[in-house]
């Protein structure tokens, strides 16, 4: 069965793009806990971090460059923002597709909660 991410990729859900390439894509969420609240996440089925592998490297590597280019053009690298990855129950993943959280446009307190 698809994911979520999956069905906005292929165009059964919609959505607010602000970057698609061939390895991710990049989407408003629809419940911002920021003024800037984007989604990373893989084109490829990844659950999580921990259910990545050697294969995923590249993948990996490549969300969180595609963050910092999202951060430049939306403006909000200079003052700061944050990527948060949640993996798993506890860890606050609610969606079984790994996805990049960036947060910016408002201070961002330690710990997260």
């Amino acid at each position: 069965m698809a994911t979520l991410f999956t069905k906005i990729i292929n165009g059964e859900i919609p959505a607010k793009f602000v970057h698609q390439d061939d390895i991710c894509a990049a989407i408003h969420d629809i419940q911002p806990q920021a003024p800037t609240h984007i989604l990373i996440f893989p084109k490829k089925e990844i659950v999580n971090v921990a259910g990545a592998d050697k294969q995923d490297q590249s993948i990996l590597g490549h969300l969180l460059l595609t963050a910092g280019l999202i951060a430049r053009q939306l403006g909000v690298a200079t003052e700061g923002y944050r990527l948060v990855i949640n993996n798993g129950k506890n860890g606050g993943q609610s969606v079984d597709h790994l996805h990049v959280h960036l947060l910016a446009g408002r201070p961002l307190t330690w710990p997260p909660g």
